[in-house]
C-alpha cells in the first residue's frame, strides 16, 4: 500500500511538466510591447497642481507620517499670501514600497500615484527624486478639487473676511 502511493505522490509533478512541455511559450516583448497593467495599479508617485496652476502642497507632513519605510521628507514654508507650500520634497524610491498610504493621508491630493513602472536604476542614489523631479504640470486624477477653495483659507481675500469666517483675534488682548 505505502508502495502506491509513493507512486502516485511521483508521477504527478512529472505530468505537469511534461504537459506544459509542449505549449506555446508567452514572452511579451518588453520594451517594444508595453504590459497592460490593471486599472488601478499603484507605481511612480508624483506631486500634481490644483486648477488654478499652484502646487497642491500643504507641507502638512501626513504623507511622510503616513509612510511605513520613512522614505518621504520635505521642508515646510509660507509664501507671503500665507500659503503654504513645500520648500524641498523628497521621496526615495529606493526605499519605497508602493503601497499608496501617502496618497491616501494627503489631505489636498497633492501626491497621487500613476502607473509608470520603469524606475529601476544601478545607483540607489540616482533614486532620490527631488520637488523638481516629481512635480507635474498637470491635477493628476481631480482637476476640479483645489484645497484652498473648499477648505475655506483665506489666501485671496484677507483673513476673516471670507464668509463665514470671523475675524482673527489678537492673542496678547486676551491676556489679563
Amino acid at each position: 500500500m505505502p508502495l502506491l502511493r509513493d507512486i502516485k505522490g511521483f508521477f504527478p509533478p512529472f505530468w505537469v511538466t511534461f504537459r506544459n512541455m509542449f505549449r506555446k511559450p508567452v514572452t511579451v516583448q518588453y520594451p517594444e510591447q508595453m504590459p497592460e497593467l490593471p486599472e488601478r495599479y499603484r507605481a511612480r508617485l508624483v506631486l500634481t497642481r490644483d486648477p488654478d496652476g499652484e502646487e497642491r502642497c500643504v507641507a502638512c507632513h501626513l504623507c511622510s507620517g503616513a509612510c511605513p519605510v520613512d522614505c518621504i521628507s520635505m521642508q515646510a514654508a509660507e509664501a507671503e499670501d500665507g500659503r503654504r507650500y513645500a520648500s524641498w520634497f523628497r521621496i526615495n524610491f529606493a526605499r519605497c514600497i508602493f503601497c499608496g498610504l501617502c496618497t491616501e493621508a494627503c489631505p489636498t491630493l497633492a501626491i497621487q500615484v500613476t502607473s509608470d513602472f520603469e524606475i529601476s536604476k544601478r545607483d540607489p542614489l540616482k533614486l532620490v527624486y527631488e520637488k523638481d523631479d516629481l512635480l507635474v504640470d498637470h491635477c493628476g486624477h481631480n482637476d476640479e478639487y483645489s484645497f484652498y477653495r473648499q477648505a475655506g483659507i483665506g489666501v485671496a481675500a484677507p483673513r476673516g473676511t471670507n464668509p463665514s469666517e470671523s475675524a482673527p483675534v489678537d492673542v496678547k488682548d486676551l491676556l489679563p
